[in-house]
């Protein structure tokens, strides 16, 4: 216990100098989700376009106009997800750590704290495509997530959020593993619409 020790977050980074860190599974959910788009849901959209083409006039054609618009939402998607993934910065959540590396909070590790009032709560930092509130996994670059980072057991640390400023602390730092919700084609997909066989995901199998 390092008892009165009072960290505070660390000072934003310039985008350019950010890193892209996930977890193992946040990345599979990436390439599964870009591996839909670009094998099921672009070919689906792409034959409506191509049927809703045929039927004449394009401007007064809703098929036509939604097709292509929707078109270009897949694209932007798949351009995004392709970035991520090829900047990704894969870190193990449950590969051994030795020394002080072992007790401090990094990227994927999961720490119980306590506020003020000696409510304890539970959090995983994660990288930013893997966020869900749900599961108390946070963004390493959120504000509760860069006050956490290098703290460990016994740290009082300051957390900056826009709703106020409080200190935290800190009870236990872990590494185990963090289960990312794979991704899972969504309700109404055109591919779906058509019958396509769906893509299995390696996660429904293990």
């Amino acid at each position: 216990m390092r008892k009165g020790f009072t960290r505070r977050p660390q000072a934003d980074q310039p985008a350019t100098q950010r890193k892209n860190y996930i977890t193992p599974s946040g990345l599979q959910r990436l390439k599964d989700e870009h591996r839909f788009l670009v094998t099921r849901e672009r070919p689906a959209v792409t034959e409506v376009v191509a049927w809703a083409a045929s039927n004449g006039d394009r401007s007064e054609n809703a098929d036509y106009q939604y097709g292509k618009r929707r078109l270009r939402q897949i694209d932007s998607r798949i351009r995004f997800l392709t970035k991520q993934i090829e900047s990704a910065e894969v870190i193990d959540p449950e590969a051994p750590r030795a020394g002080q590396a072992a007790a401090m909070a990094f990227f994927g590790a999961t720490v119980r704290y306590a506020n003020a009032a000696e409510t304890e709560r539970v959090v995983s930092i994660v990288g930013t495509d893997e966020v869900d509130l749900n599961r108390n996994h946070i963004s390493w670059v959120s504000p509760l997530g860069r006050a956490l980072i290098k703290s460990r057991a016994g740290d009082r640390v300051l957390l900056q959020a826009p709703g106020g400023t409080e200190y935290l602390t800190v009870l236990e730092v872990r590494y185990e593993r963090i289960w990312v919700e794979p991704f899972r084609e969504p309700p109404g997909a055109e591919s779906s619409a058509k019958g396509l066989p769906r893509q299995t995901n390696p996660t429904d199998e293990a």
